[in-house]
């Protein structure tokens, strides 16, 4: 049934963020506990964080599986790194950053000087949001040359991993600190039905959505090896 179906994807918006791990050196970061008291106005701001939590726990995966094969516990599951590295590019990469660039920064900028504190920071997010579909692409690449030349091309792959997770990780931390209590507190209603409408759409299976028919069984098997507790997986033993 379709209860049954959103109760396995196992929504992040439930958890702690306390036990979203976070990667080695962004410790001190850790992402606001979810008001759903909020008014209707600000529900775009739920799927921000929403989809925050998902991505943090799939960069905090691909980590983990890439450390316990360097730990020698376990050898490389190709088909589930794939799997993941494909979420990152179709979901967050097509979905969640043109939406952020496109209506809510582009609001922001539209106060003029009230937002004028975080203009150099809307600046550096678009263009991040520019470069990452080419950073996605070349850590698809290590991951294939990894897969097809073998071993010798596993710390490349690793390296690209650690790297890509952190800057990634840094700028979500940078929008959930200086860009949304901004948006709260600056937007208006009228702003907010045109965001909240366009991040409505936004159907990331690993926020408790049931994917579409094409992406099913890929999100079935994701979720089902991904470690606990955005998946159903072994917990992580790489957070410590």
């Amino acid at each position: 049934s379709g209860r049954e179906e959103r109760a396995f994807y196992r929504p992040l918006r439930n958890l702690d963020p306390g036990q979203v791990p976070v990667p080695d050196g962004i410790r001190h970061w850790t992402l606001p506990p979810l008001d759903r008291r909020k008014p209707m106005s600000t529900r775009a701001l739920d799927v921000i964080r929403d989809e925050h939590r998902a991505l943090a726990g799939m960069l905090t995966a691909l980590r983990t599986l890439v450390r316990e094969v360097a730990a020698g516990r376990a050898g490389p599951d190709f088909g589930l790194l794939r799997a993941i590295v494909f979420y990152v590019h179709a979901f967050p990469e097509k979905l969640h950053h043109p939406k952020e660039s496109g209506l809510l920064f582009r609001a922001l900028r539209d106060r003029g000087a009230a937002a004028a504190a975080v203009a150099a920071t809307l600046d550096r997010l678009d263009d991040e949001h520019l470069r990452g579909e080419a950073s996605v692409m070349r850590l698809a690449m290590a991951l294939l040359e990894y897969e097809q030349l073998g071993e010798s091309h596993r710390a490349a792959f690793a390296d690209a991993v650690e790297a890509y997770g952190d800057a990634y990780l840094r700028h979500m931390q940078l929008e959930e600190r200086e860009v949304l209590p901004l948006a709260e507190r600056l937007l208006s209603e009228d702003d907010w039905r045109t965001i909240d409408a366009a991040f409505a759409h936004n159907r990331d299976p690993l926020t408790g959505h049931v994917p579409e028919q094409p992406y099913r069984e890929l999100f079935s098997r994701l979720v089902a090896l991904a470690p606990a507790p955005l998946g159903l997986g072994p917990p992580s033993r790489c957070a410590a």
